[in-house]
């Protein structure tokens, strides 16, 4: 039996890195020891661009957890160390995802490799380098990635794509490259489901963007698909997920131009794993039509519940998403060729068609991912 440490986010706290840090920690311990460390504080109000960053699913995903970091506050930092040393792991495992967190991983990671029991120190990457970059971030992102990445001995990538990234910063670095595994136990069954609290038309079909609504995500790519499709057959999209920044209203001005109003409902609201489960079930088909992606918890939520998405062949994407079995792959940035799948996926006979080979593919189970991990310790 291994000693497993993993830092990183849990509920209270809100979204796809914390269902991941969650469910990680539930599978693990069936056959291990795990300590979870988690944050009293993740975020300053000021500094976080959504509402909260707090979980109000009435059924959340929960886990055993110590309640310990600050990133903001270097205190915790050796707190979280001592805690360790008491522990004694085999094995810590720490999530990576955004530079907001780089000192405090820094530290941390500069510190795991002083403990005496001497663990193995993993990080798994969920983005090697952020989404969204300003013109800037060439000149000190590279290095700020390989300053805190460089302690880590071994590492695990979700795509092919983000491994090349993690080779050309960090080219000593050993890893290993797993899809990342399903959300199916988010939300619940669908017998248990609330109905929705949004009107919408049962006499077509409905596409749905769900998650946080920013600009790399390609919403305006897919209303000017919307646009062409819609001339050839009726169809509706919900967009549901929380908009950052005040971006609402342009994505509206939008639809005013594109006269959309019969064919969009905006459900600008972060939402409970619940209603996004809900909102999967009521849906047709999936659309995520990014500009940039390493992989996307979407899908994995999206195929937990057998629903075959459309999207585009950025980053790891088309990895995961099995052009004409499990979904569509489109390029990027291309409204015509976007609207066009979109019409193919229901000619072809949609759900009916797709979803049985989403059942079929078993390279998204957790075991999977459990089984790298083993493979990455020293011991293997």
């Amino acid at each position: 039996m291994t000693r497993y440490a993993l830092i990183g986010p849990t509920y209270p706290y809100r979204g796809g890195i914390a269902h991941y840090t969650t469910l990680l920690a539930r599978h693990l311990r069936v056959d291990h020891e795990v300590l979870l460390i988690s944050f009293g504080r993740q975020y300053p109000g000021w500094l976080f661009p959504g509402k909260s960053d707090k979980d109000p699913s009435e059924r959340p995903l929960q886990t055993a957890a110590e309640y310990i970091l600050d990133p903001l506050r270097p205190l915790t930092w050796r707190k979280t160390l001592h805690r360790l040393r008491a522990w004694q792991p085999d094995v810590v495992i720490m999530p990576w995802w955004h530079p907001y967190f780089a000192l405090a991983w820094a530290v941390l990671g500069r510190g795991i490799k002083r403990l005496p029991a001497s663990p193995t120190l993993i990080f798994i990457c969920h983005n090697v380098l952020p989404h969204e970059r300003n013109r800037l971030s060439h000149l000190w992102l590279p290095k700020m990635v390989r300053w805190v990445l460089g302690r880590g001995d071994r590492f695990i990538v979700h795509s092919q794509a983000d491994g090349q990234i993690l080779q050309q910063l960090v080219p000593w670095a050993r890893y290993q490259v797993t899809p990342h595994p399903t959300y199916a136990e988010l939300g619940g069954a669908s017998a248990d489901l609330a109905p929705l609290p949004v009107d919408l038309p049962d006499d077509r079909p409905l596409l749905l963007f769900c998650g946080l609504v920013r600009p790399y995500k390609g919403l305006d790519v897919l209303l000017e698909a919307l646009a062409i499709a819609v001339q050839t057959r009726p169809l509706h999209l919900l967009v549901a997920g929380e908009f950052w920044q005040d971006g609402e209203v342009q994505y509206r001005q939008q639809i005013d131009r594109l006269r959309l109003h019969e064919a969009v409902t905006i459900w600008n609201q972060y939402l409970p794993d619940e209603w996004l489960a809900a909102c999967i079930d009521r849906a047709d088909v999936i659309v995520l039509p990014y500009r940039a992606a390493t992989q996307s918890g979407i899908v994995q939520m999206a195929f937990g519940r057998g629903k075959p998405v459309i999207t585009t062949d950025v980053g790891g994407l088309a990895e995961v998403v099995h052009h004409g079995r499990t979904g569509l792959v489109v390029p990027p940035e291309n409204p015509s060729l976007l609207a066009q799948s979109i019409l193919d996926y229901f000619a072809q006979g949609g759900a009916a068609v797709f979803a049985p080979h989403i059942q079929a593919d078993a390279r998204f189970s957790w075991d999977v991912l459990l089984k790298q991990i083993v493979n990455l310790l020293p011991e293997a």
